[in-house]
C-alpha cells in the first residue's frame, strides 16, 4: 500500500504552514479597507462639516443667551425651561401633532392603494412618473398654485363645489377650522408618488408563489390584499412610516407661503415658531432650544417605532 503525501491529502492546508498566503490575504484585506476609506472620505468630509458640526453647535448654543451678534452669555438649561413654558410653543406642537394625524395615515393609505393598482396594470412605468412628478417639485411652488386652488373667492375646488353639488365652499386658508386639513392635503399630494414608489418596489419583492397557492386555495383578491400584501408589505410601510413622520413634524414651507402661521396661530408649526423665534425676535438661544427639543422628540418617536415594529412588522423567510 502507497502512503499518500501530506501535500495530496483530502485535507485542507493549515494556515500555520502557509505564512506567505496568510500574509497575502492580510495584505489584500487592509488594501481594500483603505480604498474603501479613500472613496468615502469626501462624503464623511460634507457629512462632518454640514451635519456633526451644526448638531453639535446647535446643543451649545441653546444654552447660551445669543441674539446672533452680539457676545454669547452660558445660562444652562433656562432656554429650554423656557420653551417648554411658552404658550406659542404649544400651541406649535399640538398644531404639529395635529397636521401628524391628518398627513401621515392618509398619505400611507393612498400610496398603498396606488401602488397595488399600478403594479397590475400596463404601463406603469409612465404611470409611476405621472404620480412621482410632484414629489420632485419645489414645494413653494406648489404651495403658490395651491393657494389659488383653496382661494375662497375665485379657487378652483369651491367653483366646482358650487357648480357640481351647489355647495358653497369654505374659506380653506383663512378659516381656522379647515386651515390645517387644507395644507395637509397639500403635503399629502406631494408625497404621494415618493411613498408609492417605495411600495412599488415592496410589492415586486413579495414572491408570486403566495397568490398563486391563494389562488389554488380560493382566496379573492381582497383576501390576498389582507392576509399576503399588507403584512408582507410591512417592513416598507414601517420605513414609510417613520419617514412620513419625521417629515411631517418638519413641515414649514407650505405653512410659511400660504397662510404665514395664521389665521390665529392656526398653521403655526414647530419649525415655524424656530424661525420666528430666531429671524424675528433674535433669540438664537431659544430658538436652538426649541430646535434641540424638536429633534430629541423626534428621535423619541422614532425609537418608539423601531421597538413596537417587532409586534407587527413581518420578513419574508
Amino acid at each position: 500500500m502507497k502512503t499518500q503525501s501530506a501535500g495530496s491529502s483530502g485535507a485542507a492546508p493549515s494556515p500555520e504552514r502557509f505564512p506567505e498566503r496568510r500574509t497575502t490575504a492580510l495584505k489584500s484585506k487592509t488594501s481594500d479597507g483603505l480604498w474603501g476609506y479613500f472613496f468615502i472620505f469626501p462624503q464623511m468630509i460634507g457629512l462632518i462639516a454640514f451635519s456633526l458640526v451644526p448638531l453639535i453647535s446647535a446643543f451649545v448654543i441653546s444654552m447660551m443667551n445669543w441674539d446672533g451678534m452680539g457676545a454669547k452669555k452660558f445660562i444652562g438649561l433656562q432656554n429650554f425651561v423656557s420653551q417648554l413654558q411658552d404658550e406659542e410653543f404649544h400651541i406649535a406642537l399640538v398644531n404639529t401633532v395635529y397636521y401628524t394625524i391628518l398627513s401621515v395615515p392618509t398619505g400611507i393609505v393612498l400610496a398603498m392603494l396606488v401602488a397595488v393598482g399600478l403594479n397590475r396594470v400596463r404601463g406603469k412605468i409612465l404611470y409611476r412618473l405621472i404620480y412621482f412628478m410632484p414629489n420632485i417639485t419645489m414645494s413653494v411652488a406648489v404651495a403658490v398654485v395651491f393657494m389659488w386652488l383653496f382661494n375662497a373667492d375665485f379657487g378652483l375646488i369651491n367653483m366646482y363645489l358650487k357648480q357640481w353639488f351647489g355647495i358653497t365652499g369654505p374659506s380653506w386658508l383663512t378659516d381656522s377650522r379647515y386651515v390645517m386639513p387644507s395644507i395637509a392635503l397639500l403635503s399629502v399630494w406631494m408625497g404621494l408618488g415618493g411613498n408609492m414608489v417605495l411600495f412599488l418596489a415592496g410589492l415586486q419583492g413579495i414572491s408570486r408563489s403566495y397568490y398563486e397557492a391563494a389562488e389554488i386555495d380560493g382566496a379573492g383578491k381582497w383576501q390576498q390584499l389582507i392576509h399576503i400584501t399588507i403584512p408582507l408589505l410591512s417592513p416598507t410601510t414601517f420605513f414609510v412610516t417613520i419617514m412620513s413622520i419625521i417629515g411631517s413634524f418638519q413641515v414649514f414651507d407650505q405653512s410659511f407661503v400660504m397662510t404665514s402661521g395664521g389665521p390665529a396661530k392656526a398653521s403655526y408649526t414647530l419649525v415655524y415658531h424656530i424661525y420666528e423665534t430666531a429671524f424675528a425676535d433674535f433669540t438664537f438661544g431659544k430658538s436652538t432650544a426649541s430646535a434641540v427639543i424638536l429633534f430629541v422628540m423626534i428621535l423619541s418617536l422614532t425609537l418608539f417605532q423601531m421597538k413596537m415594529s417587532k409586534r407587527w412588522v413581518h420578513y419574508e423567510d
